[in-house]
């Protein structure tokens, strides 16, 4: 196996590591605190070479907040908030546009360092880490696009049956927003900006990997919003969040990691019939190659699907069925395709592989690979599964079978397995089986053997993808799942309505009666009605 760790000095220059700073800063209220406690030490899946020796490479350190100052950001918030009364829920909506444009101007001036940080900090490959800072800002101008839209339709009075009203959506209340590490900007915002954009004041915890690229954030959290609109904080989640929970006093828990965590903290709320939870976990997403499928497609999809980014996505293909018939072809071709496979570090051109973010993820896979070939699986290629560091070979099992662990655990990693079929319904016991159901991919080109697929797929995942890898964009389309999957709909237009309530201000439709509703449209003293 190459050795991918350089020495230091090979490193270009524009992808050098920032220097490794304490920050003792919190955002309370809109005030930096500082934090005089323990700092947690953010540590680099990316190792510094010295000679033959492998050593850590620190980035930084970020306060351990301790509940009482936790709760102290829970207080700030509700305080902003004020049950509605809040300088920012009572904002008009043109007016909360204008703050977002701001954030999403001074978001965009640092691009260059967190770019950088998403390399370092959680090993992605410099055109991923591009990619998911440029998605960012393109779901920001979808995102205001939807808003300009909902202004223009909730202008008019809808009458019905005597009754004329304005229609319109209100915030939920204080929002606890959560974000993934293999998606630390992207998916963080995917949930803050709708609560943000809808009126709520939030509490956000970055993640534990790719804590750092927040921090050139704060400022602008403080300059653009009303004090205790926007808090973050630091520390780790088993200690800080079941106890922000349990006070009652979150409204929407917007959550996007695991489904285990997901429970404990649901579970942690005393009053769940007054909790919005919007989740994005686990899957388990299946390609399915059939026997009129397009093998050179299938391949290219299912290779891309389960190993871009390490095959880090809650979206990647994590198990690969493949018709009897084909799959003698199918491996021969997706083993030849694997081992063209770049790997490397983050910076280098054309890289899909690079050294994972969580330290005990390699052992983990280690455990799935040892349990799927003591039960009669194969690696396949020559190098699957060596390990250097936190680098882990990309391996291609087969056959896997339901008697190995790899057929139903999430790998999140670079493990491949791949499960021959007969018959459809080892496919459909999958299925039924599995804790998720957020998608799946068919791969044919004969109508008469997707149309069956198609009708009783669509009610059992939330995305069924044709002869294409599984995904999540375009941000237009809904993104959910089913079974533990997830909670909520995630899409620019759907993620706005699941930060917000309906409502109305009606009266009745007499003659009399509709210059009330047209003056207090037209003058600007109600900002629910004048939108302004």
């Amino acid at each position: 196996m190459v050795d991918i760790f350089p020495e230091e000095a090979r490193i270009p220059g524009f992808c050098r590591p920032p220097a490794a700073e304490d920050q003792r800063e919190f955002l309370v209220g809109g005030l930096f605190r500082i934090w005089d406690g323990p700092l947690q030490d953010i540590y680099s899946p990316l190792p510094i070479r010295q000679g033959a020796q492998l050593r850590p490479r620190l980035l930084g350190r970020v306060p351990r907040l301790d509940q009482k100052t936790a709760l102290g950001a829970l207080d700030a918030a509700c305080a902003a908030f004020d049950q509605g009364h809040g300088p920012w829920p009572t904002l008009g909506p043109a007016r909360r546009m204008q703050a977002l444009r701001d954030l999403r101007a001074g978001l965009s001036a640092h691009r260059q360092s967190l770019v950088s940080l998403l390399m370092w900090e959680v090993g992605k490959s410099l055109a991923e880490a591009e990619a998911e800072f440029d998605r960012t800002l393109s779901y920001f101008d979808e995102t205001f696009a939807d808003l300009h839209r909902r202004a223009r339709d909730s202008a008019r009075v809808e009458a019905r049956e005597g009754i004329a009203a304005r229609l319109g959506r209100a915030p939920l209340g204080v929002t606890l927003c959560l974000g993934p590490f293999n998606y630390p900007l992207n998916e963080t915002f995917a949930t803050l900006l709708p609560a943000l954009a809808m009126g709520n004041t939030v509490v956000l915890k970055p993640p534990k990997i790719g804590v750092l690229v927040f921090r050139p954030l704060l400022g602008l959290f403080r300059e653009i919003f009303p004090p205790g609109v926007v808090n973050v904080i630091y520390g780790e989640g088993d200690e800080i969040l079941a106890p922000l929970m349990a006070t009652g006093k979150i409204d929407v828990l917007a959550f996007i990691g695991s489904d285990k965590t997901a429970e404990r903290l649901l579970r942690a709320h005393p009053r769940p019939l007054r909790l919005t939870p919007v989740l994005g976990m686990g899957a388990k997403n299946a390609a399915v190659i059939l026997p009129g499928a397009d093998l050179s497609r299938a391949v290219r999809e299912c290779l891309l699907g389960s190993l871009a980014f390490n095959g880090q996505r809650c979206t990647a293909l994590k198990i690969l069925f493949v018709h009897q018939s084909r799959v003698e072809e199918f491996l021969k071709h997706f083993g030849a395709a694997l081992a063209r496979i770049r790997q490397g570090m983050p910076w280098e051109k054309g890289v899909w592989i690079t050294p994972l973010a969580e330290p005990e993820r390699p052992a983990y896979l280690h455990e799935l690979l040892t349990d799927a070939t003591a039960r009669g699986a194969r690696v396949l290629n020559p190098e699957g599964g060596l390990t250097t560091a936190g680098f882990f070979a990309p391996a291609l099992l087969y056959p896997v079978t339901p008697a190995m662990r790899l057929f139903h655990e999430e790998q999140f990693g670079p493990l491949v397995p791949v499960a021959p079929f007969t018959d459809l319904a080892q496919v459909e016991d999958f299925l039924r089986n599995s804790d998720y159901a957020q998608q799946i991919s068919l791969f044919s080109s004969d109508p008469a053997e997707l149309a069956p697929l198609i009708d009783a797929l669509t009610n059992r995942v939330a995305r069924v993808n044709l002869n294409c890898k599984c995904q999540r964009g375009p941000d237009s389309f809904p993104f959910t799942g089913r079974k533990d999957s997830a909670v909520g709909t995630l899409a620019v237009s759907e993620a706005l309505d699941a930060f917000s309530h309906p409502t109305l201000v009606a009266q009745r439709d007499g003659r009399d009666d509709r210059h009330l509703l047209d003056a207090l449209s037209n003058d600007g003293r109600s900002r629910f009605l004048s939108d302004t």
